[in-house]
């Protein structure tokens, strides 16, 4: 009997500590934490769904954009800096709002 691939999100709510600023992240509330809230980077642990961890290349993500997206949600998009993978994050209300815009203004 061959299981059939899971293709919807798989919630996940961690803290961790921010292998760019060295900072302790908390727990989201209310949501599921994906970036740092206070540099914004994130780490290539997802490979094809948010959650799923399989992901082996394991490097940092930077955040290189923020826009909206078609829902009129700001998204932070990040670049892995090892693979290049490019990925879309919706941002938190604890994120780091100078940081948020930091990142449109700086050529990167």
């Amino acid at each position: 009997m061959m299981l059939e691939e899971r293709k919807n999100f798989i919630p996940l709510n961690e803290s961790f500590v921010c292998e760019n600023c060295k900072q302790k992240v908390p727990k989201a509330k209310g949501t599921f934490r994906n970036h740092c809230p206070f540099c914004l980077y994130s780490r290539h642990v997802d490979e094809t769904l948010p959650g799923d961890r399989k992901s082996t290349c394991g490097s940092l993500m930077q955040p290189i954009k923020v826009e909206k997206d078609s829902k009129r949600e700001w998204m932070v998009i990040h670049q892995c800096q090892k693979c290049q993978k490019i990925s879309r994050n919706r941002t938190a209300a604890d994120d780091d709002r100078e940081e948020l815009a930091k990142i449109n203004l700086t050529i990167r």
